[in-house]
């Protein structure tokens, strides 16, 4: 689902409209990914994981690299929180596989000492934009899946990483999904 909104060039803060969960806080994060650029213009099936490139960001307060996650607010769905911090925080925007949910991981917050319920998706990324809210206080780094597992900081982002690249080869087992490069450059599909 991609989430037609504009939104804000300042990141939310604050716990006011913070939802919990039997006091635990609730956070949603995406782990965005893209297909590695090549040069290919022939037929391929489907998406490996292999063909994949994927998004990590680094904390605000030091280099540990991770995937974008923040608070699920009262006021929106569970894939519109995911897609805002992941403007937010990565500066990329794109379509959220609801479709693809990747589950609910129980962590406590080493910095509040609070335990906190993660949800993640899968966010396919469209566009990635040079300025977003926290891009003084973040970097980006774009890595394929064995360097992501190895950087990312979280057991529960790992976790939730080897589920979508579960997904993934069980899409490939799945029905064969052809994917066409035109003359125009445009993508078809057929099956």
């Amino acid at each position: 689902m991609q989430i037609k909104k504009s939104f804000s060039m300042s990141s939310r803060t604050g716990r006011d409209l913070q939802r919990y969960n039997h006091g635990c806080r609730q956070v949603v994060g995406c782990i965005p990914y893209r297909s590695k650029k090549t040069d290919q213009s022939s037929c391929v099936q489907g998406t490996p994981v292999d063909d994949l490139e994927f998004l990590l960001i680094s904390s605000q307060k030091n280099p540990r690299m991770m995937f974008p996650k923040g608070g699920w607010e009262i006021d929106e769905s569970l894939e519109e929180a995911a897609s805002r911090e992941t403007f937010e925080e990565a500066g990329v925007v794109g379509e959220v596989e609801v479709q693809e949910y990747l589950g609910t991981w129980s962590f406590k917050s080493k910095s509040q000492g609070t335990f906190h319920e993660g949800h993640m998706f899968p966010l396919r990324v469209t566009e990635e934009l040079d300025d977003w809210p926290e891009n003084t206080v973040r970097r980006r780094l774009w890595v394929n899946f064995s360097e992501a597992r190895e950087v990312c900081w979280h057991p529960w982002m790992k976790e939730a990483l080897d589920v979508f690249a579960s997904k993934l080869s069980k899409r490939k087992e799945g029905p064969q999904i052809f994917h066409l490069l035109s003359d125009e450059g445009t993508v078809v599909c057929c099956s």
